[in-house]
């Protein structure tokens, strides 16, 4: 049963991934890119991390998710006028079958430190402290970015209502 929860999380996830690269409109790759965080928080649930399940169902599938998709909505981007098809594409596709191969080589070749079947228990004290104490300002940092993101979406939808 394990493993069908694990494929079908898997599924979910490469096809979220590959709906937000391949389609051409950007709310639709926000809503995919939600799709494939949801199956990374299955993954979470099946390794029994339930903290990172839940952090990443609020934070990444919620908050940043509907973050980005206000942004969008913000800045008008279906509006413009994109062309997706462009010179590069064959060194982009020379480029990603590149880094699959190094990432499918170190996968093969690393010897992992654990056993894959011996489940790792780590007490929320400690992922609680480890949070607050080394990782306290990377999430504030993100967080300002994020901010940071949003006014300019909302000065930049300003500026666009007051041209009209």
């Amino acid at each position: 049963m394990t493993q069908v929860f694990f494929d079908i999380m898997a599924a979910t996830i490469i096809g979220g991934a590959l709906g937000v690269v391949l389609i051409r409109n950007v709310v639709h790759a926000a809503l995919f890119l939600i799709m494939s965080l949801m199956g990374v928080a299955g993954v979470y649930i099946l390794l029994s991390v339930e903290f990172l399940a839940l952090v990443q169902v609020l934070i990444y599938g919620g908050a940043v998710a509907v973050l980005i998709i206000f942004a969008l909505m913000l800045t008008r981007v279906g509006e413009l006028k994109q062309k997706l098809d462009g010179d590069q594409r064959p060194l982009a596709a020379v480029a990603a079958l590149t880094l699959l191969g190094a990432f499918a080589t170190v996968m093969y070749k690393t010897t992992w430190p654990r056993d894959p079947g011996q489940l790792t228990v780590v007490p929320f004290d400690t992922i609680g402290t480890a949070l607050f104490n080394r990782w306290a300002v990377p999430f504030e940092v993100a967080s300002g970015v994020l901010l940071v993101a949003l006014v300019g979406a909302v000065v930049l939808a300003m500026q666009e209502e007051g041209e009209r």
